[in-house]
């Protein structure tokens, strides 16, 4: 294993010093192990918080900032922040309006969120959650029961934000961020695994000539092993995936997203395939992602999020966003 690090128990820690190096619109509680916006508790403003194992970078910490995240939780690598994390998050967001926690469906962080709810709603913060089951590649998992929460999170941590700089309440912003859910589903791929450093191997076997299709951000198993193929074939098994569950249609935001090993030029020409699909089933890419934003480490592979727009989606989408990694229209 060859890994940037200084050793293998101080990988978050030393990871959030360097954001916080790097970003002085972040503040970041190394103690409490959370990412905070600068400004936050904003008075009057609804908090949104989100979190979940570290290696799935930028997520979450790189979506802290105005127009998306007000605090970002991150637990050691591929396992859940704990609760006093989440805690310290809630309490450090809450500008009097409330705090809408977004929750990727995976246990760990179902109950820990949980368990941080009602003990921030004992201290007096109203809390709300929105629960990200986008994958449809399998029902049940290693991680979780129903289905994973993946690449939606972005979108919905996305317009949820931008919904929630405009002053909207608790109730208007959980609404639209479990609508951005509801419209958004998710398929991945991987030609690698990836290598957990605490692990020191890759996280499963895989030949050179197979793949996984199906994948989940953590390297869990998919819905079948496959021989390796052209990209054409293989999107367009993703995408027959997602159209199955919910047909593809009119106006659509589209994430083609790397898992962290990826190179770009192959990423762009996984979504020419996905615009060429979409245009078969009348639909068009009218918004749009291509690069690493939902990672596994150093994983080789893609992934593929559709959400079906309505204008007011479609608008806050488009409102300013400014945070490390997704920024426009300031």
């Amino acid at each position: 294993m060859k890994k940037l690090i200084n050793s293998v128990d101080s990988v978050v820690t030393d990871a959030l010093r360097g954001i916080a190096a790097a970003h002085p619109s972040l503040r970041v509680d190394i103690e409490n192990t959370v990412v905070f916006r600068a400004d936050a508790p904003r008075p009057g403003k609804v908090g949104l918080v989100s979190g979940g194992g570290s290696g799935h970078e930028p997520l979450h910490g790189g979506f802290v900032g105005y127009g998306m995240l007000d605090a970002a939780c991150p637990g050691e690598v591929f396992t859940s922040p704990v609760p006093d994390q989440l805690i310290e998050a809630t309490k450090g967001v809450d500008g009097g309006a409330g705090v809408l926690h977004i929750v990727k469906n995976y246990t760990g962080d179902v109950l820990n969120f949980e368990m941080a709810a009602e003990l921030s709603g004992d201290e007096g913060v109203e809390v709300a959650t929105v629960l990200v089951n986008d994958d449809v590649a399998v029902q049940d998992s290693l991680f979780t029961a129903g289905r994973r929460g993946t690449g939606a999170t972005l979108f919905v941590e996305k317009i949820a934000g931008a919904l929630a700089e405009t002053g909207a309440p608790l109730a208007e912003v959980a609404r639209v961020a479990r609508e951005v859910n509801e419209r958004s589903r998710s398929f991945g791929v991987a030609l690698t695994p990836c290598t957990v450093p605490a692990a020191g191997k890759p996280t499963f076997e895989l030949a050179d000539t197979e793949i996984e299709l199906g994948i989940g951000i953590h390297g869990e198993p998919g819905r079948t092993r496959a021989p390796m193929r052209e990209a054409r074939e293989i999107v367009r098994i993703a995408m027959d995936a997602i159209d199955a569950d919910l047909p593809l249609s009119g106006e659509t935001l589209v994430m083609v997203n790397g898992m962290g090993g990826t190179p770009l030029i192959e990423l762009y020409i996984v979504f020419a395939e996905v615009a060429a699909y979409l245009r078969e089933k009348g639909a068009t890419a009218v918004r749009s992602l291509v690069g690493n934003y939902v990672t596994s480490l150093d994983m080789q592979g893609f992934s593929v999020t559709t959400c079906s727009l309505t204008g007011e989606l479609t608008r806050l989408w488009d409102a300013p966003v400014e945070t490390p990694a997704l920024r426009w229209g300031r």
